[in-house]
Order: C-alpha cells, then structure tokens, then sequence
C-alpha cells in the first residue's frame, strides 16, 4: 500500500504532501490544480521517464519522494540489487535536476533507475493519461488472465528450468568440441610427461634434503663424530664426568636421603647421553660420501624441476595436473557416450515443457472466454459501448519458450458497433484504457461473481492501483457504476483515482483536494484530506459549480451517505 507521496519543486507544485489510507483515495480539485501531475509524479517513482521541463521555474533541481509498505517479494528484489531492506517500509525518492540529470535513492541508498522499474511491479500500477510508465502490454495482460484464472506456472516453469539448463550444456560441449580436439595432442604429450616421470608425492623435498647431507658429507661426518667423542668416547668426555659424578652424589645418597633425586636425575642424565651417542655414532656410520648418488640426485631434480616450471610449484601439484589432463582425455574419448545422454536428456526435457505448456495453454483458452464475457459486461456498464475479446496464441517455436509458458495473450477491443476488433493500444484513448482497465480489474476480483471483500480463493494483490481521469466522457448513471467499481475494486486493494465527476467522489474512503493559491506572486498547489464537512463542500461545489446552495449541499450529503 501507498502510505505517503511528497512533490517538491515539481512542476507547479513548490511543496505537497499526501498521506493515503487503505481503500478508495480519491483526488479531485479545479482543473489545473495538479492532480495529474501528482499522478506523474508516482509513475516517475515507478520507473518513468523524467525531463528536466518538470523542474518548477526557478528551482535547482524537482524531487519527488513516496514511501510504500514493504512485500517479501520487494525485499528479495532490494537484496538481489544490494540493498538493504528497512524493515516494514520501502522508500523510494528521485531528483531531477535542471540539467537533465537525476538521482535515484531506495532506502536513502544509491539506486538505478532499473532498480524502480523492477520494484514497479509488485508496488504499484500507475495508468496515468499519458501512459509513460507501462501500457497495459501483452505480458501484463497475461499476468491479468492467469490471476482471474487462479493458475499457476511452476510446473511449466520448472520443466522450462530443465529444458534451458539441458540445451545448454550440450550447446556448450558442442561448441567447445573443436577446441578441446585441438587441445588432445597437447594433453597426450602432457600426461605422458608426467607420467614418464614415475612422480611420488614430496619427492623433491626428500631429495633436497639428500642432496644436502652428500655434498657436506665430510663436514657433517666429522661433526657428528666430534659430538660422539665429546659426548662418550673421549677421555674428558661428559658421559665419563657424568659417570664420575654418579658415584659420588651415591656415595653423598647413603648417608643423606635427600640426595637420592639427585641420583636419579643423574642417572636419567647418563641415559640421554648414552642415547645421543649412539644415534650420532649410527648417522656418522651412514654417511655415504658417493659423488654417483649425488649425480643421481641433481640429476633428478632437474627433471622435476622443469615439470614444477610447466605445471605446478610442487611435486604435489605437478601430480594434479597430470590427473586433471588425464581426465580432460577421457572426456574427450567418452564425448560420443556424453552427447548421446545430454541430447537423450534434451529429448526429454523438450517433451516435459511442450505437455505442461499445452495444459497450461488449454486452462488459459478455457479462461479467457470466460473473462471476456465477464469484462465484456463490465466495460459497457461504464458508458462504453464495446466488444471485448481475449485471444490465446501458442507459440511452438522453441524461440518464443519462457518460464510462463508459450501462449502470447492479446486483448482486443472495438469501441462503437461495425468497427473491426484492434489492439488496446491501437483503439482505446487514455480515459478509455482507465475504464476498460477498471473493468478488467473488477471483473477479476470479482472472480466467480462473489463481492471482493469475502472472497478467499484468490490472492490478494499487493499493489495500488492508480487510475487519471476514469471518468472523460461519462456522466450520470454510468459515473455512478464507475464509483461503485472503483469502490469494490479498493475493498482488495488500494486504490488512487483522479475525478472531476461528483458521483464518484462521493464513494471514496479518503479524499484530497489539491488547490491552487497565489503566494508572492507565484502559483502554488497544495494538497488536504477533508473531513466529512469538507467533503460535502468539496462535492457540492463539483455538483453547483463556484456558487455552493444549500440544496447543492444536501444533495452532497445524500451522495455520500448513499455510497456508504
């Protein structure tokens, strides 16, 4: 729901605010008083067009602001385009400066005009006279018939899914068919490399570790044999002090007891002595001072020095890269088996798609009959004298596929007897695309006849619906059926509505008067709720004209109180 709608410097609006409620708001005010611009300026927040000429004169810059209750669906397209959300409202503000350029803010973050556009949908939707937000295309008019038909797209858009992933992956390994063919000489010859190599994980650390004992091996031959002598050979040796010492701190131990520690720490002492000895007399012993095995030994870590350079910085990845090259061939070698299962896989998903898009096709002919009959009724109801069909096409080329389904939906409409059946766009002036709209809206909340308000079998839509100058052309009786529309229309949803005809003023559950006033020497508009006294004003002067009687008043009144 539209909670609030702020204008600055826009157009001949200095400064307005609007706070909107639930239902039916309606706008009503002198001609050029600004109510369709206040109907611009939302469907500027929307994603429209904006021009430097809506700057009001003398200003830097126009700026027109607007805040929306937040759906979980508008919170998921804030997040998908990196914004944050913020919490129960969505706020959404736009500047146009006098230069042309603009600025857009979702949240009070940066934003792109796209973003509004993408929210667009699932906010609000703005038929404003000049339609410079969103005719009523062909996709909205398939969404339309699919809600008054309460279907569903999941299985045909899960079958879709499927269908576009598994075209896909076969276009992609038949693309790259004659790629990866000119890359099998080089594989072969990689793999064979790497497999003459006979590589075994961390081999070239061991090596260098070998390469260094060989050549220092008389150097580390003499420092552990020094270390051995030191330790347990020589006559000055720590094995033969500690030996020494043993004896005497036994002989202190026999007559003192708190020496007895002293014996065993010595004793261990000895111990780690005796073992150290041992293992450098055994490393000494082992030394090997072959000038061959170190030849061998550089030898080979050239080898595997120049497969680190060409395929990774270890042993390790050098081996990796021998399997992923390994697995690149057999790929190439399976790629007949792979391409028989993917077009197999095709196949089937193909003929998955065409049955769910036929049945859903099938529900949409069944449907749209149905509809046209329905708003055909509603339509004419609304000093409208029309035909009214909705045609389903199929489209089987491959081409025309969508997660939605494959029918292209086309309403068309022929507004005075004789005439051939045309597009909306091509027959229907704005004031008559509001009342065609406000018929085909009606007609799908009331669904299978019963009132919107007690219905349960639909969703209820969360967008506010706007509508300028429904009532062009009409009068009487027929803009009394348009307030009722409207009426029944906003008891699932918001609805906005600009009127010059009391009988539809009467009907609404809020409504703002915009007027003009000279401040200064410049015209300024303002917008105000009335109350209920105000709005039996409001509506006899739209009844009388300038002069507001007291039977004018009266007949406000009665207005109002019989809309109830």
């Amino acid at each position: 729901m539209l909670v609030e709608l702020r204008a600055e410097n826009y157009a001949v609006i200095d400064h307005a605010i609007a706070v909107f409620g639930p239902g039916l708001n309606l706008l009503t005010g002198e001609t050029g008083a600004g109510k369709s611009i206040l109907v611009d300026a939302l469907a500027l927040l929307m994603g429209g067009k904006a021009s430097a000429e809506v700057v009001r004169h003398g200003a830097d810059k126009a700026v027109v602001s607007c805040v929306f209750e937040a759906t979980a669906t508008a919170d998921s397209i804030l997040e998908e385009n990196g914004i944050d959300g913020s919490g129960s409202e969505i706020i959404l503000r736009r500047e146009i400066l006098v230069t042309g350029k603009g600025r857009v803010f979702v949240n009070n973050q940066p934003a792109t005009v796209a973003v509004l556009k993408l929210l667009a949908p699932e906010l609000a939707l703005v038929h404003a006279q000049s339609e410079t937000l969103s005719s009523f295309d062909q996709v909205q008019q398939r969404i339309l018939l699919d809600r008054f038909a309460s279907l569903e797209s999941t299985t045909v858009s899960e079958a879709y899914t499927r269908w576009r992933g598994a075209a896909a992956k076969l276009a992609e390994l038949e693309q790259g068919e004659q790629d990866r063919l000119r890359m099998v000489d080089l594989w072969s010859y990689q793999k064979k490399e790497i497999e003459a190599a006979q590589l075994a994980a961390g081999e070239d650390l061991q090596l260098e570790t070998e390469k260094r004992v060989l050549a220092n091996a008389e150097k580390l031959y003499a420092a552990a044999m020094g270390a051995f002598d030191q330790l347990y050979e020589g006559n000055t040796s720590a094995e033969s002090s500690l030996r020494n010492a043993l004896r005497s701190v036994e002989e202190l131990a026999r007559y003192d007891a708190k020496f007895t520690d002293a014996v065993q720490q010595l004793t261990s002492a000895r111990a780690i002595v005796d073992d150290l000895s041992d293992t450098l007399r055994d490393y000494a012993e082992k030394i090997n001072a072959s000038p061959d095995r170190l030849a061998e030994i550089e030898d080979r870590l050239v080898v595997l020095d120049r497969l680190k350079r060409k395929y990774g910085s270890t042993i390790d990845e050098v081996i990796a890269f021998g399997a992923e090259v390994a697995a690149k061939l057999a790929e190439v070698e399976d790629r007949d088996e792979i391409l028989k299962q993917l077009r197999t896989d095709l196949t089937d998903a193909r003929a998955k798609y065409v049955t769910a898009a036929q049945a859903l096709s099938g529900l949409r002919s069944a449907a749209a009959g149905k509809l046209a009959r329905l708003a055909e009724k509603q339509i004419n109801d609304l000093a409208m004298k029309v035909q009214f069909t909705v045609t389903i096409a199929p489209q089987s080329d491959e081409s025309a596929w969508a997660s939605h389904g494959w029918d292209s939906v086309e309403y068309r409409i022929a507004t005075n007897p004789g005439e051939p059946l045309k597009l909306l766009h091509e027959i229907a002036s704005g004031g008559e695309m509001s009342r065609v709209m406000l018929a085909l809206k009606v007609t799908v909340e009331e669904g299978t006849g019963k009132p919107a308000a007690t219905r349960s079998s639909k969703p209820v839509a969360p967008r506010t619906l706007v509508f300028d100058e429904i009532d062009i052309g009409i009068g009487g009786r027929a803009a009394e059926a348009v307030g009722q529309k409207l009426k029944t229309l906003s008891q699932a949803q918001q609805v906005l509505c600009v009127t010059h005809l009391p009988q539809i003023a009467a009907f609404a559950d809020q409504h703002f008067l915009l007027e003009k006033r000279e401040d200064h020497g410049r015209t300024k508009t303002q917008v105000r709720l009335l109350d209920d006294r105000m709005r039996v004003e409001e509506v006899a002067r739209m009844l009388s004209g300038a002069v507001v009687t007291e039977a004018s008043q009266r007949h406000a009144s009665q207005m109002i109180e019989a809309s109830r």
